[in-house]
């Protein structure tokens, strides 16, 4: 018998967004259930409604065989369901303890943080999360801060624990050893369901997977009777290219020039140590490497959101070193940023005022002090079609899109302004496979147009496979740079680990 069941269950959104049409859903005990789809299928909604954070307009829910009402999170926590989401909700300047104690049902009152530390540590060592539970929240990696999430969930000793895209911001490591903490649990009984849309994910985790495309179930079956390319047909409703033809063509001009760039980070220790790279008219030059090696010191450092504390930035032949970001962003520099949510978009903006945001102090946006709105809405009307941003409408707030489509948003404002130097930093983290092979698509026709791209990726086959060099970072210092049709895999693996080895990093050494 199934442990949940949801049958017939209908969501619409007005003013005309179907979100979740007549969904038969079902999940075993003891098993890993991938719920996969492209983003903006409804997954994260159908789970909603399963935790009570969303009302259906339709259906019905049974719990081991008995019809269930759902109507808020404490009615699904007393049934044993947990959720953790893909976007924290934690808070910053508090403890991990003090995070994990909010709302526990069975805190003392006097003394709950002494209880708590006591299940942070029984659970720590039991699946292998381990955290420091006196540290605070912002002290934390983004890893770490996961495992805060999931402790928090499994405090309540959850039977069924739904994961909201959980591994999105994570290193391969980091992963590893969720899936192994996520294996025991199953083991020892848990059902969990794991909201991805990620192939190689579902084939690794995934004891059964459900696929839903635009909002309806489109089939269910157990993993070891599927494959990726089946499964990428089934999201996205056509065959998906895995991997781009790279078109040869004619190098340009150098468009960016690094030299000797250092910087601190925000604790004001040094992090950039002597950077220097170019990046040259039709070109993709793809950056490799750990989360945490300077990459986003670096790029802040290229848009002006940071100072220099040596070297020079050269764009376009103008020195632009510690010029703010709007001087930087004038001379043709598009920037794709890592944290969409945070610095892409202006959440509460609606859709059509954050398409606008590069030139709304200038014609045909504005006279004067006055906007003109008919341009505005006739230019986000053209851009949501040209970048296939499905939204409800262009007044809608940005933060209410998903993020497929939050990130063609950016890449529609970013790219529209003919931009000479596009600066992408994790285009394609968390996207589905269609909006994956879209986006590379679009950089792949800039560096074709005569733009320079600087591309900064931990996902190797992204780098190999739209990058026309491969440079790689370590510890703020690159380690050397390579042609990518040259480069093997492993080398490049060795870099990112910070070994040099063989004739391929004596080569590196000496050209950069």
């Amino acid at each position: 018998m199934s442990t949940i069941k949801m049958k017939g269950i209908t969501k619409k959104f007005p003013p005309a967004t179907v979100a979740l049409d007549n969904v038969n859903f079902s999940v075993k005990k003891g098993e890993i259930h991938c719920l996969l789809g492209e983003n903006g299928a409804g997954k994260t909604t159908l789970m909603n409604v399963l935790y009570g954070l969303i009302k259906a307009d339709s259906g019905d829910i049974f719990v081991e065989g008995k019809l269930v009402k759902i109507d808020s999170p404490k009615d699904a926590i007393e049934l044993g369901i947990g959720m953790a989401y893909q976007h924290f909700s934690l808070v910053p300047t508090n403890s991990v303890a003090e995070n994990i104690a909010l709302g526990h049902p069975s805190a003392s009152f006097l003394f709950p943080l002494k209880m708590v530390k006591k299940t942070i540590k029984t659970l720590s060592e039991r699946y292998g999360l381990s955290v420091d539970p006196d540290s605070k929240i912002w002290q934390l990696s983004a890893g770490e801060q996961q495992r805060v999430e999931i402790l928090k969930v499994l405090s309540k000793n959850p039977r069924l624990l739904i994961l909201d895209e959980p591994t999105t911001i994570l290193t391969p490591q980091e992963i590893k050893n969720l899936f192994q903490a996520l294996k025991q649990m199953a083991a020892e009984g848990r059902t969990i369901i794991f909201i991805t849309h990620k192939l190689d994910e579902v084939m690794a985790i995934g004891d059964r997977v459900s696929v839903l495309r635009k909002g309806k179930l489109v089939k269910t079956f157990e993993t070891v009777k599927t494959n990726k390319q089946e499964l990428a047909r089934l999201m996205v409703g056509r065959e998906v290219l895995f991997r781009l033809e790279r078109p040869s063509v004619q190098l340009g001009k150098v468009i960016l020039e690094v030299s000797d760039v250092c910087a601190l980070n925000d604790r004001g220790v040094p992090t950039l140590r002597n950077v220097s790279f170019s990046v040259r008219e039709n070109e993709i030059l793809g950056m490799a490497g750990v989360a945490g090696n300077g990459q986003t010191e670096l790029i802040e450092v290229l848009t002006g959101l940071r100072k220099a504390t040596r070297g020079s930035v050269i764009i376009l032949g103008k020195d632009v070193t510690n010029q703010s970001p709007k001087n930087i962003a004038e001379i043709g520099v598009a920037h794709i940023p890592e944290k969409r949510i945070d610095i892409g978009i202006v959440g509460d903006l609606s859709v059509a005022d954050n398409l606008i945001l590069r030139g709304y102090g200038k014609a045909p946006f504005s006279k004067g002090i006055f906007l003109e709105k008919g341009n505005i809405e006739k230019h986000a009307n053209k851009l949501a079609k040209e970048f296939n941003i499905v939204t409800p409408s262009i007044n809608t707030p940005a933060k209410l899109l998903s993020g497929g489509n939050i990130q063609r948003l950016i890449l529609a404002r970013e790219l529209h302004g003919e931009p000479k130097l596009i600066i992408a930093s994790h285009p394609t983290y968390g996207l589905d496979v269609a909006a994956t092979e879209q986006i590379r698509r679009w950089l792949q026709k800039q560096r074709e147009q005569g733009v320079a791209v600087l591309l900064i990726s931990e996902d190797l086959d992204e780098i190999f496979s739209i990058s026309d060099r491969v440079t790689v970072m370590f510890e703020g210092t690159i380690m050397g740079t390579v042609d990518a049709d040259k480069a093997k895999l492993e080398d490049v693996g060795m870099m990112i680990a910070g070994a040099k080895t063989g004739e391929l990093c004596i080569e590196v050494k000496n050209r950069t």
